[in-house]
């Protein structure tokens, strides 16, 4: 009978607690959706799409002209980081913060993204203009670091590679706490054609995730690297068939649910054990602005080759725009 009586109260226990979570939830998927409500009208180069049931906020990459990171595109992404952040950290929503994964991706057809804007880059080095180097440098290891930490809230980070990562594309997909990627997709740091070096991430990350060698192997070839090779490098971490990398994405979602918890412990103890800090990530930007003042007059024009070769991938009717 004790027994019986004590079991009854736990149970009512819980059965009162319910409802508290569920309030709780209710609350702050309400909360969620007012953020994102606010931030969708800033965001002109991502777009947001919130799953509540699987707490899965979608970003979509929506540059003008080549898929590459825009500075404003850049800009984006660490408002977007640093508003979840203010509004959701801390106090009563720490332990229950209903977004529990963001996810990357493309809304270009076979390209995740053709990295840094070099464009922009030509243009600052014949200029000589190494504070417009730095600026931008600067904020893509202020935007990387942040989705390193995972905008430091506890929650999971996944690019979703459909297509080409290149330079700054593999560096941001790096960021996050998992690749996933489809079969035909494509990884590579070309900057190394050009006389240059990846400079936003590329070392830091690819060392800590598989190592130095590795990461100089891949910066100093210069060409680009099938998926199978890169999930037997460990670069990424899953592989799936081609036009089924979302539902690949939804699925290790689902597998992986119940579990969330201590996922979320895990990277951050992943991130104690091999600490990346945004000193380090701002020093190394800061050799690779040294760096991109040396450049030569035939790498530069190497450069725009390139450049011109990325505006060719564009959709034809972008093209025609």
């Amino acid at each position: 009978m004790e027994l019986s009586q004590a079991h009854s109260g736990q149970t009512s226990g819980v059965a009162h607690s319910e409802p508290r979570l569920r309030q709780v939830r209710d609350a702050g998927l309400a909360r969620v959706d007012e953020i994102l409500a606010e931030l969708q009208p800033e965001l002109k180069e991502i777009v947001l799409h919130f799953e509540p049931d699987t707490g899965t906020l979608w970003t979509t990459m929506t540059p003008p002209g080549r898929p590459c990171f825009t500075r404003r595109l850049v800009s984006e992404y660490i408002h977007l980081f640093k508003t979840l952040n203010e509004k959701l950290a801390g106090g009563t929503w720490q332990q229950s913060v209903p977004i529990k994964y963001i996810i990357y991706r493309s809304s270009t057809p076979s390209i995740f993204s053709l990295g840094g804007d070099l464009d922009l880059f030509s243009r600052l080095i014949r200029e000589r203009n190494e504070e417009g180097l730095r600026d931008y440098a600067h904020a893509c290891a202020e935007m990387t670091y942040l989705n390193s930490i995972s905008a430091g809230l506890p929650l999971v980070t996944i690019a979703l590679v459909e297509g080409q990562a290149l330079g700054g594309g593999l560096e941001s997909a790096l960021s996050c706490n998992l690749i996933i990627a489809e079969k035909s997709a494509t990884f590579g740091l070309p900057e190394v054609l050009f006389n240059l070096f990846p400079g936003m991430g590329a070392y830091s990350y690819l060392q800590r995730k598989t190592s130095a060698r590795t990461a100089e192997k891949l910066m100093l070839s210069g060409r680009s690297f099938p998926a199978e090779e890169m999930l037997e490098a460990g670069v990424i971490d899953l592989m799936a068939e081609d036009g089924r990398g979302e539902e690949a994405v939804r699925a290790y979602i689902e597998k992986t649910s119940r579990r969330h918890n201590a996922q979320v412990g895990i990277y951050r103890t992943r991130r104690r054990v091999m600490p990346l800090s945004l000193e380090e990530l701002r020093d190394i930007t800061d050799i690779w602005v040294d760096c991109a003042l040396g450049v030569s007059e035939p790498d530069l024009r190497k450069m725009e080759k390139l450049v011109r070769a990325q505006e060719r991938l564009k959709p034809a009717d972008e093209q025609a725009a």
